[in-house]
Parts: C-alpha cells; structure tokens; sequence
C-alpha cells in the first residue's frame, strides 16, 4: 500500500531550515529587496517590457510593503520564503495582471546573490570602518612611544632593543595590508549578477548595466554561469577575516604576555580588569582572552564558509546561498565586535616605561651592536666579531654576570682566546656599543627602529589610514548617490503617469 505524499513542508524541515533561513531574510534581505524591486522595474519599463503603468502599480506596492516594514511579513507554513511572501503582497497589491510581471526576467537564483552581495558590502564598509578605528587608535599610541625603549623578541627571548612604537608600527603595517584586503574583497562583491536569470540569461531585452548602477554595483558580473554559481565573493570575506584574525591573535599573544605580573609591560586598564572570587591581589586581563577567544571564533566561522564551497556543484546549490550566510555573517559580527573591542584597549593601555627601559639592555639584547662596533672600528670580519662577542657572552653566563657587569676586559680576555690579541677599542667606545639608546639612534636605515625612522614609517602609515578613510567616505557616498538616484527615477516614474493619467 503506498502511502500518501505529505504536503510541503515538512515540520522538521519547516522548523530547523525555512525558518531559520526566513530569520535571516528578514533581518538583512529587506531593505535590499525593496531597492532591487525597484531597479528591476524601473529597467522593465526603461526596455519597454512592461507599461509604464504597470511598473507604478508594482512601485507602489513596494512602497507600501516597504512602509509596512520585515516584521510585518513574519513566516508562514506553506510560504517558502520571504521572496514568495513579498511577490504574493505585490501580487496582491498591484493586481495579478501587474504583480505577476515583477519576476519577468528574473530568478530567485540572481536576485538571491544580488541581495547577499547587497547585505554584505554594507558589513563589509562597517569592518573597514572598524579597522579603520583601530588603526587610528594604535597610530596614536605609537606616536607617543617613539623613544619608550622596551625589548624585541625573537623565539620568546629578549634579542634586540626595540621601541614600543617601533613594534606598532610593525602591527600597523600588518593591519594596513588587511585592510587592503577588505578592500578588494568588497570589490568582488560590488559586482552585480542581476540579469543572469536562473543561469543562462532571458529572452527580454534587458539592460543589465542600468538595474546594475541603480543599485549602486560597480560593474556587472557577464558571465550568467559565474553570476549563479560563483562562491568567490563569498570565499573573499572568509579569507580576509581568517587573515585578519590571525594576525590579531599574534598581536593578542604578544600583549597576554607582556601583561604578566613577571613582564610587567603593559598595564591593562582598570575598565578591562576582573578580579578573583578568592584573590584578592588578582588583576586578571581577561578581556585578551575574551579577543583570544572572538578570533578563534571568526577563523572556525570563515573556515566553515570555505568548506561550504568546497566539492560542490558549479552552479545554483543551496550550499552558497541560504546555508552560507549564517557562518558569514557570524564571523563578521565577531571581527567587528573585536575591533571594537581593540580600539577601545588601545585607547586606554598605558606602558611600564621606566620598567621596559631598564629591561631593554638585559639579556644582553645589544651583543649584536658591539660586534657590529669591533667590525668598524677594529676592522674585523663581522663573523669573528660575533665569535669574541659570543665568547664573552658566554663567559658572562658562567660567571653570574649581567648586562650591566659587563668590563672591556672581558671582551679582550675572549678576544685573547679567539683571534691571540687584544682589540684596539677604548672603554667609551665599549660602553657606548652596550647602551641601548646607542643601539636604537644609530639603526636609522629605512624601516629601522631609530626614532626618526619610525616616525617616517608611521607618517607613510598615516598617510595610507587617510586614503584608506577616504576611500571609504567616497565609497558610502556613491552608493547613497545610488540609492537617491533610484528614488528619484522611482518618483518621477510615478509622477510622469500620474499626470499622464490625470491629463
């Protein structure tokens, strides 16, 4: 006996896929499916595929579905998704001989791509706005600690004397080239794939370039294949945030343990802290770990969208639309709340100076600079410069010394033991080789840690934040300047057969 076929959908279905797919719709779909109702039938009437008169009975019922607002088109059982519930409204409105034209044309499977690219270049301009915040936050700090000495690590060990605005500029260099990234990703998503249809075009003659600028999309995608199964714009995002977050959780790292009690480097502020239920002397920096944590987050979100696009079907695949954008947006969201986060931590850390500057020269970070010394003012070759240098390094260990402990007559006796001679170098010329401000003014070569190369390389950082912001602020206004033009095309549709109607 066969059993009787269920109506769709079903419940299960209905609850953990619809639904959830609907929630989404609402909340970010709206908006750009009101505007791309409107460029679609202001193109339709432009090609002379529909009546004027038609177009204004479907224009005003997106007006009045658009008053009307997402929650008032909540789900439905039966109803598969927002799309279906706005054209039945617009069917509805505008009578079925107009509303039944909207989707002349067109496809769920263009219109679905070109409201996600929609929906995300707008979170992608916040991320960059975000970015941008930070930056600017970690621009400032650097400018105030272009002579805070502090040492630089290579392996975790004390290797070198650095500045702290020399570190940040390193950290701002990174983020620069991340931003960078966002850039060109949001490039891909401008990209409009209206007017590819299911896949393989239409029939109708219409102008995709118009719906395309009315919209505010920098070019259209032409190939109809590539506008419906391309996962690149996707992947773009995933790929950025994944890049931007690794390189945050390398910074992130650096902070957690400079803000050791035994670092003692950074003082996290007091708005950041949380204390112990049972210690009373704890100052826990838990917002780190909290960021530590987002980042992670943001990398398992973008891995998943990558996944999601991996071994499927060239084409229209429920796997890039409707199931993607919830681990995409998930990891936007958190990108962005970390930023956020960083700007404000920025803003508000404070340095140990008078700490970071007594432990600059310990660990014997300014080895490097004496060998250099015995190289030109000895005439030594660098690699037996190194070896005597090395040589009382390693005597200084045996013997308990430390930084400051260290004698010119240590140095001959090494140089005794490596090359049969004492060196020609006098006790201020020791003395200065050994000082880290000696170390940090003299490496003044391009991108060195001096402060007068710091301060060009944060300038040149400057100067790239400002395009950046520029880019951005030029961006927002030409898609405003879209969106108004859209209108405006709307109103004087509206009023042309308004008055040709009243005439």
């Amino acid at each position: 006996m066969t059993s009787p076929v269920a109506s769709f959908p079903n419940p299960i279905y209905s609850k953990f896929v619809l639904q959830r797919a609907y929630r989404d719709a609402q909340t970010y779909f709206f908006e750009p499916l009101m505007a791309a109702n409107e460029a679609h039938v202001l193109m339709l009437v432009q090609c002379d595929i529909i009546e004027p008169e038609n177009g204004v009975a479907i224009l005003q019922a997106v007006e009045r579905i658009r008053e009307e607002g997402p929650n008032a088109y909540d789900y439905q059982p039966g109803v598969e998704d927002l799309f279906f519930r706005i054209e039945s409204r617009i069917i509805e409105l505008a009578g079925a001989n107009y509303g039944g034209n909207l989707q002349l044309a067109r496809s769920r499977n263009d219109l679905g791509h070109a409201l996600a690219r929609l929906a995300l270049r707008d979170e992608i301009l916040a991320l960059f706005a975000d970015l941008l915040g930070l930056r600017a936050a970690m621009l400032h700090q650097a400018r105030r600690h272009l002579h805070t000495l502090m040492p630089g690590y290579t392996h975790t060990q004390p290797a070198q004397p650095v500045t702290f605005a020399h570190y940040l500029a390193g950290a701002l260099t990174l983020l620069a080239a991340e931003q960078k990234r966002i850039q060109q990703a949001f490039a891909n998503i401008n990209r409009s794939p209206l007017g590819a249809v299911a896949f393989t075009g239409t029939g109708f003659p219409i102008n995709r370039k118009l719906v395309a600028d009315l919209l505010g999309f920098d070019e259209v995608i032409v190939s109809s294949q590539h506008s419906i199964g391309g996962h690149d714009y996707l992947t773009d995002i995933a790929f950025s945030l994944q890049s931007l977050a690794i390189g945050l959780s390398r910074i992130t790292h650096d902070l957690l343990m400079r803000s050791t009690r035994e670092a003692n480097a950074l003082r996290v502020d007091d708005s950041f802290i949380q204390i112990s239920s049972i210690m009373p002397q704890k100052r826990n920096p838990v917002v780190l770990e909290h960021l530590r944590a987002r980042l992670s987050q943001v990398i398992g979100y973008a891995a998943a969208v990558a996944l999601q696009c991996h071994n499927i079907p060239y084409g229209d695949t429920q796997d890039i639309e409707d199931e993607i954008f919830p681990p995409l947006m998930h990891a936007l969201t958190a990108a962005r709340e970390s930023l956020q986060i960083y700007q404000t931590f920025f803003e508000t850390l404070t340095l140990n100076e008078a700490h970071l500057r007594r432990q600059a020269g310990e660990g014997f970070t300014t080895a490097s600079e004496l060998a250099d010394t015995l190289v030109r003012e000895v005439g030594l070759s660098f690699r037996v410069a190194h070896q005597i240098v090395s040589k009382m390094v390693q005597k200084a260990v045996q013997e308990g010394l430390d930084f400051h402990d260290l004698t010119l007559a240590l140095l001959q006796r090494s140089a005794q033991e490596i090359i049969g001679r004492s060196l020609p170098l006098t006790p201020t010329a020791f003395e200065r080789a050994l000082d880290p401000e000696h170390f940090i003014a003299c490496r003044r070569t391009l991108g060195g840690v001096a402060p007068e190369a710091t301060d060009a390389l944060l300038k040149q950082l400057a100067t790239e934040w400002r395009a950046d912001k520029t880019w951005l602020e030029r961006t927002r206004q030409r898609l405003a300047k879209a969106d108004r033009r859209r209108r405006a095309n709307v109103e004087k549709l509206l009023q042309r057969v308004v008055t040709r109607l009243s005439g």
